[in-house]
């Protein structure tokens, strides 16, 4: 059987490929199905899900969660805080509360995105919410449409510069913006009878102690699964994931995490070319979710 994506991005948040044409991508990349997870909504999941209908592909209803964790530092107490993920798969979109949740992070980003081009109007750059929401009509504001804004407008010369320069969290533009924790986002993703992912742990850099952790307080709220294929990973840091995933006898899941133009030479299905995630990893994670929900 063909292999399955459950991890890819449209243009409805930081991704470049409509919701619709990403079922043209995956039917040519031959794919027998594929998860829509954009960054904190879901806007895009009802076209993408009626052209897979219309096509015959599978779309998995998905979202990813950004969410913050505050490591402990030496004498326990909490530190740095750290971007986590969190995927989530077959999501009911119309789940009681569930959009109620989401307009939450709507209203943080429209915050952040404000503050954000406050500082860069303020060293003469000409950028606004309202020219950036122009550019990216319909999609939710990240920072990678503002690294592709400098980008098209001569700022920088590509977009790792546009992080290094102006949007990375060490430089003096950011904004941080209030996140739930990674452990809400495992419930809220549950309340919507989804499965809860966490995305990519080997990039969080963490010590093994500390991302056991995680990966512990993780599963006690209600964890499912994590990726141990992902676009960017060795074959040691697969096995190793797969070794975590199974000493907290988790699913495993995995995804390109495509985002189109905004990531080149990453595609969706293949990543950099290595990336092969079995369709028998979609086919259990369904099994997993009859069990939990019955449905």
């Amino acid at each position: 059987m063909n292999p399955v994506d459950l991890h890819v991005h449209s243009n409805q948040s930081d991704g470049s490929v409509s919701p619709a044409a990403l079922v043209d991508l995956a039917i040519q990349k031959r794919l027998s199905a594929f998860a829509l997870t954009d960054h904190d909504t879901t806007a895009g999941l009802k076209e993408a899900v009626a052209a897979g209908r219309k096509k015959g592909i599978e779309v998995i209803p998905g979202i990813e969660f950004s969410t913050g964790y505050s490591l402990p530092d030496a004498i326990g107490q909490p530190g740095k805080e750290k971007d986590i993920h969190i995927v989530g798969l077959f999501i009911e979109e119309d789940a009681p509360g569930f959009q109620d949740a989401l307009r939450f992070f709507v209203e943080e980003r429209s915050r952040r995105n404000k503050r954000l081009c406050e500082r860069l109007q303020a060293d003469g750059i000409a950028i606004s919410c309202e020219a950036l929401q122009d550019a990216f009509p319909h999609s939710v504001l990240t920072r990678g449409h503002y690294a592709r804004f400098l980008l098209d407008h001569g700022y920088v010369k590509s977009l790792p510069e546009a992080f290094e320069r102006y949007l990375g969290d060490h430089t003096g533009y950011f904004v941080p913006r209030e996140k739930i924790t990674p452990c809400q986002a495992v419930r809220l993703i549950l309340s919507a009878r989804g499965i809860p992912v966490l995305a990519h742990p080997v990039l969080y850099h963490m010590a093994s102690d500390d991302l056991a952790r995680l990966v512990g307080q993780l599963k006690e709220a209600g964890l499912v699964a994590l990726e141990t294929l992902y676009a960017s990973y060795s074959a040691a840091e697969s096995r190793q994931m797969r070794r975590l995933a199974r000493r907290f006898d988790l699913l495993p899941s995995g995804g390109s995490d495509f985002h189109g133009k905004s990531k080149p030479g990453l595609e969706m299905g293949t990543g950099y070319g290595s990336l092969f995630v079995p369709a028998d990893v979609l086919d259990t994670l369904k099994e997993k979710r009859k069990e939990l929900f019955h449905v």
